[in-house]
């Protein structure tokens, strides 16, 4: 825990208050606040990131949720060939972020992908790459991303529909209750819990995606898919500047901490809700 975990965390700490770039050490030394200065103060392309990168969390998380919690209702159901539906559902999620991206790369493809038997149907044109696109990219990069995550949310939202104990349903349909009225007063409040965590720890992942984004689009065209950590990726890895990019880690440490304290709070989660 102290080698893997504490150091690391520590170091980027450490290294927030330095300037430090190996390929130029006449310049390494204390830096104090000058990073975070930096940041907020001299570099627009930090608030443009840090922007992209909490539309990118919203509509991630709510698409995710929203689908997530449709398909754990549908495959909750009992129907012919369920086992097999809940492994086709589930199946994304046990794809790596990197060759998830392959794949939707094929597919985004413009002479072989989706858009070329769009225009063999007579709709658009040859030679289209929604990924190069400023007006498409962020919607095709959406649809990605989407394909992976909802699984997540299917199956944390199935695990905990399962327990809902069928008596609480017998009783409403007893009482009259509509599958709506059912829903809404016994369906969502017992899955409160799981749908906060399930967003919470969804939310800090999505801000946290690197690898789906950069072999998508590598941040592009022109900037428009880079968010934080991946702005913070090539500061530290492409640019060696270290130090800056270890101020702008610690920015993003910080602002997770802070949101995941107030959503919690918000949420009052673990509280009594059924």
């Amino acid at each position: 825990m102290l080698g893997f975990i504490a150091y690391p965390v520590l170091s980027v700490f450490y290294y927030s208050l330095q300037d430090y770039n190996p390929t130029k050490p006449w310049r390494n030394g204390f830096a104090g606040l000058g990073n975070f200065t930096r940041a907020f103060a001299h570099d627009p392309q930090f608030r443009d990131t840090l922007t992209f990168s909490a539309q990118w969390v919203v509509v991630e998380v709510g698409l995710q949720l929203l689908f997530g919690l449709a398909l754990a209702l549908i495959v909750n159901q009992t129907f012919a060939g369920r086992a097999l539906g809940r492994a086709l559902v589930f199946s994304p999620w046990a794809v790596s972020g990197v060759l998830t991206s392959a794949i939707w790369v094929l597919l985004y493809n413009s002479q072989t992908g989706i858009t070329r038997y769009l225009a063999d149907a007579g709709l658009g044109s040859y030679g289209t790459s929604w990924l190069s696109d400023t007006s498409t990219v962020f919607p095709a990069a959406v649809v990605a991303d989407l394909w992976r995550g909802v699984p997540f949310f299917a199956i944390l939202i199935l695990a905990d529909l399962q327990s809902v104990s069928r008596d609480l349903y017998e009783a409403a349909e007893v009482d009259g209750a509509s599958r709506l009225k059912q829903f809404w007063h016994i369906t969502l409040p017992h899955l409160k819990d799981a749908v906060v965590l399930s967003t919470l720890l969804r939310a800090v992942w999505e801000f946290n995606n690197v690898d789906l984004l950069y072999t998508l689009t590598g941040g592009g065209p022109a900037g428009e898919t880079t968010t934080l950590p991946l702005y913070i990726a090539n500061t530290s890895v492409d640019a060696h500047d270290f130090g800056y990019a270890s101020a702008l880690t610690t920015v993003a440490f910080v602002i997770l901490l802070f949101c995941s304290i107030v959503y919690l709070r918000l949420s009052k989660f673990g509280g009594d809700s059924k």
